[in-house]
């Protein structure tokens, strides 16, 4: 069904003035009046006819919908009607599609008894709507030249991007998916999912954690795999500036392992996800994420194998994003809290993520960072705005509330430094990045001696080599 700007929908329609409509109606006048203008019930019971509730008349049956949508400008028409027969229903998605007209179907009568929430769902909202901009395009017919009939495995897969990459990845029709996780329960939910859609394409899940080194090289040499897109990391910003440990053993030494096993098993293809919060990164996260790249980049001045990264920023719809909190904080009645009036971010949905993962692997030639132009910042403060609006509420219903930067965070963030960028796009919206200097030396002395540092230490040397200002601690102790 077309997308809807719920900006423009007002003038609406309910078909059923039974007590499921009637429910409706209340809700609409009680809680979204701001949004939604209604005009009336249709109902083929004749009884029923020239009826009110709350000042809402019954215009008509079900068959002068046609006419009555012209006449009243109609913008939304809701089916209240639970038991509507199929046949019916599907004459009406006709109707409002030929017309363009938003059509929702409500819930059961006891949902809406039991569940204290806006009559449009926060799902409804296109993530699209988001962006302020157009989704990138991707051209795929060399992606399938690549992996058609191909060993493929994803690390994450049960994550937000590692499960879109794999949704993506049967358009292709490899010949097996190797579904890699360490949280049993989204693994089973993707395996579940994709079982459904996957044709001849085999499904392979497994448990197991890219921290094990041994763990990584026996399932790589088990499989085989053509080509690793590795997903798998810890992403949350306050979470990995309280625990660097963490983010240097499960990112970066991750990676590593991961890495290893593809180059000694002569995978042709390796792609990372990486982050915007790896260039000048004032935090723990961003700087594991750099050094995640820079393992890539050692291990492509090696190896036969083709490693990349892709740089991109957030994404709309993830766990980590900020949206489904904006969500959660306008579902409870407000406030929603941002952190700063000046804070932007980069947005993408997270199937444009996917394909440009997808993508990179296919323009590799080992070493790159892939870059998406993903058009100009959106400030969070506006994002907070829309999705309230969005979601059927005015600025006058939901607060807003500032509450400061916290630890690791930025106020705006970079997809690449000026002097690290290409001029030239090789495909449209991708650009590659520049390899710039990089010390091996001192990124393995972190790895090696890292667990023998305090917190603030090991966030000191993560940092300075991140921003290629290396002082080791060895160098610190002479001072």
């Amino acid at each position: 069904m077309e997308q809807i700007n719920f900006k423009q929908i007002k003038n609406t329609l309910i078909l059923g003035a039974g007590d499921t409509g009637h429910i409706i109606a209340k809700k609409i006048i009680t809680e979204q009046e701001k949004t939604f203008r209604l005009l009336g019930f249709l109902d083929d019971s004749l009884e029923k006819q020239d009826m009110s509730f709350a000042g809402v008349s019954v215009i008509g049956t079900l068959s002068d919908l046609p006419k009555l949508l012209k006449l009243y400008d109609i913008k939304l028409v809701i089916v209240a009607i639970t038991s509507m027969d199929k046949v019916i229903f599907d004459k009406i998605e006709v109707i409002c599609k030929q017309t363009k007209i938003a059509l929702r179907r409500v819930p059961c009568l006891e949902d809406l008894l039991l569940k204290n929430e806006p009559l449009i769902d926060f799902a409804d909202i296109p993530e699209q709507s988001l962006l302020n901009r157009e989704p990138v395009q991707l051209n795929d017919a060399d992606i399938k030249r690549q992996l058609h009939q191909q060993t493929v495995l994803i690390t994450g897969a049960g994550g937000s991007i590692g499960s879109e990459i794999c949704r993506q990845l049967l358009k292709y029709e490899p010949k097996s998916l190797i579904l890699l996780g360490h949280g049993e329960n989204s693994i089973y939910l993707i395996e579940q999912e994709l079982r459904e859609i996957a044709g001849n394409t085999t499904l392979v899940p497994i448990i197991a954690d890219i921290k094990n080194r041994q763990q990584m090289h026996e399932i790589v040499g088990e499989y085989a795999p053509n080509a690793i897109f590795h997903a798998a990391a810890h992403k949350h910003v306050t979470l990995m500036e309280a625990n660097p440990h963490e983010a240097i053993s499960n990112n970066v030494i991750g990676t590593r392992n991961i890495s290893e096993a593809a180059d000694r098993f002569g995978v042709q293809s390796f792609v990372m996800i990486s982050s915007d919060k790896a260039v000048n990164p004032t935090g723990v996260m961003g700087a594991s994420k750099r050094m995640c790249e820079m393992i890539i980049q050692e291990f492509a001045q090696k190896s036969d194998t083709k490693f990349s990264a892709v740089r991109f920023g957030n994404v709309l719809g993830s766990r980590g994003s900020v949206v489904p909190m904006f969500k959660k904080q306008i579902a409870k009645g407000g406030p929603v809290t941002v952190t700063d009036p000046q804070m932007t971010r980069f947005f993408m949905t997270i199937p444009e993520a996917a394909s440009l993962v997808l993508q990179a692997g296919v323009f590799s030639q080992g070493g790159e960072i892939f870059v998406l132009d993903m058009g100009e910042e959106v400030k969070i403060l506006d994002l907070a705005k829309n999705i309230i609006q969005l979601s059927g509420y005015s600025l006058d219903d939901i607060e807003i509330k500032f509450t400061g930067l916290r630890p690791g965070e930025k106020l705006y963030e970079e997809l690449l430094l000026e002097n690290e960028l290409e001029p030239q796009q090789i495909f449209p919206k991708i650009y590659i990045g520049k390899t710039k200097f990089v010390s091996f030396e001192t990124l393995h002395t972190i790895l090696e001696n890292g667990d023998s540092w305090t917190k603030a230490e090991l966030r000191e040397e993560m940092l300075a080599l991140a921003n290629n200002k290396p002082v080791t601690q060895e160098e610190n102790l002479k001072v």
